[in-house]
């Protein structure tokens, strides 16, 4: 008989183990350079997302929200093909802590590297998609403070809930990536669940750290700001967008830790021998 060409969710959730002990053990140096490109690789998709929206006004609303969150895919496929460090991803660290095989500081200091570098990686992104005058364009520059500006007039609690939501998905495609052996399957298993949440207006942080900074960049070209919805060009600013950040990532936390890493740990690895 053909072996099966993908693991079974049991030692999906076993080999999480191994690999939270990997990323807590990356030298610091490493953790910065791959979370930079973690923050970049996210702010193409976004990017692309953003692109892709534009121009939609007589089509129909799911089908722009469908090819906006199809085309983001790209970003969590380039981190996880490619290789980086993604501080959603790493929400599933906590399998390995509960098992002992690291502590809560290796984990904290990984997210805290991570999350500050995907920052940098994604601002850096932003402005130089801003520098290179693809916002300045009248049309996806308008889509681009849309898009921030509807972030940022959100109120914390739906934040924190469509957050939840967003990591939820985000660690179950990593998790279905694990699944596949071969690159197609891998593929699909980013795919869908990427498509999914984007489709669906989820708060996913590290995007934000594109999306939002990229509304903000792109608020300085009038022609941007002309065709923008003057209700979300109010509400762009930077004491929303360090609210949105920052609540976004607390619920992502709770989405990937929890709702993914936590709950499979104790259905799939607690009491089981690791090989």
């Amino acid at each position: 008989m053909a072996e099966p060409n993908f693991n079974a969710p049991a030692a999906i959730y076993k080999n999480l183990v191994g690999i939270g002990c990997t990323k807590g053990a990356l030298p610091v140096a490493k953790m910065i350079f791959l979370g930079i490109f973690a923050g970049c690789y996210i702010g193409f998709g976004a990017h692309l997302c953003t692109t892709v929206s534009t121009g939609w006004q007589t089509a129909p609303f799911g089908l722009m929200k469908f090819f906006g969150g199809a085309v983001f895919s790209v970003g969590l496929m380039l981190v996880i093909i490619a290789g980086a460090e993604l501080f959603t991803g790493n929400c599933l660290m906590p399998i390995a802590v509960l098992e002992k095989k690291i502590s809560v500081g290796c984990m904290m200091k990984n997210w805290i590297i991570v999350w500050i570098a995907n920052l940098a990686g994604s601002i850096l992104l932003a402005w130089m998609i801003a520098q290179a005058s693809a916002l300045n364009n009248g049309p996806i520059g308008a889509t681009a403070i849309n898009i921030a500006g509807g972030k940022c007039a959100l109120t914390t609690w739906q934040i924190f809930i469509r957050a939840v939501l967003a990591n939820w998905l985000v660690c179950l495609a990593v998790v279905l990536a694990l699944a596949s052996t071969d690159i197609v399957g891998k593929i699909f298993g980013i795919f869908f669940p990427i498509m999914a949440f984007v489709a669906m207006g989820f708060e996913h942080s590290i995007a934000n750290m594109y999306f939002i900074p990229a509304g903000l960049f792109t608020a300085a070209f009038p022609k941007a700001v002309e065709l923008a919805k003057p209700e979300l060009l109010q509400a762009l600013t930077m004491a929303n967008a360090v609210r949105n950040i920052i609540w976004a990532t607390i619920g992502n936390i709770v989405g990937g830790s929890v709702m993914v890493g936590m709950i499979y740990w104790f259905t799939y690895v607690k009491g089981t021998e690791q090989k």
